[in-house]
């Protein structure tokens, strides 16, 4: 027997606009920016000596994309913590990085026009291979302050138990 969605009547798409990041059981603030999910998977293509002159093709290594945050410069420090536990200066000879921690699953919900979780992605055995503190600054700009992290991921997945909620 099909399944019918939740909410049937519901023919327009979800907006980018409301969404929100988790790691280490928190909201991070002001993330105003989440690149796309994105998986490419290698195709291997192999002839067999009797075949015709074309090639068979199947499916080789998966990769993750990278998936970059960007949020307004506030005071909270979640991005630098998180970019520090895998590097920092003068923390001394062998121990610049913290092997146990420095990798995190995060969580990415959006939400649909009325603030209802519509939807989440867990995201696995994410690290900070690159940071950046300050924007380029310019004095006759006038734009927010920038700050991005870009995280290596091993994977993701959809969350199941999030299911789309009834409207009214």
């Amino acid at each position: 027997m099909a399944e019918f969605p939740v909410n049937p009547t519901r023919f327009d798409p979800y907006k980018n606009f409301k969404f929100r990041v988790k790691w280490d059981g928190q909201y991070i603030a002001a993330i105003s920016r989440v690149t796309g999910l994105t998986r490419t998977t290698e195709v291997v293509e192999h002839r067999e000596g009797g075949d015709p002159s074309t090639s068979r093709k199947s499916t080789g290594l998966t990769q993750f994309e990278p998936i970059t945050l960007e949020r307004g410069l506030t005071n909270d420090s979640a991005f630098e913590d998180w970019a520090n536990q895998v590097w920092k200066l003068g923390a001394g000879l062998g121990s610049e990085s913290s092997l146990n921690e420095f990798r995190k699953d995060i969580l990415i919900e959006l939400y649909n026009e009325a603030g209802q979780l519509v939807r989440a992605y867990k995201v696995f055995r994410c690290w900070p291979s690159e940071y950046q503190a300050l924007p380029d600054l310019d004095s006759s700009a006038n734009a927010v302050a920038i700050e991005h992290i870009k995280l290596e991921n091993e994977g993701w997945e959809r969350d199941t138990s999030v299911v789309e909620p009834r409207q009214t």
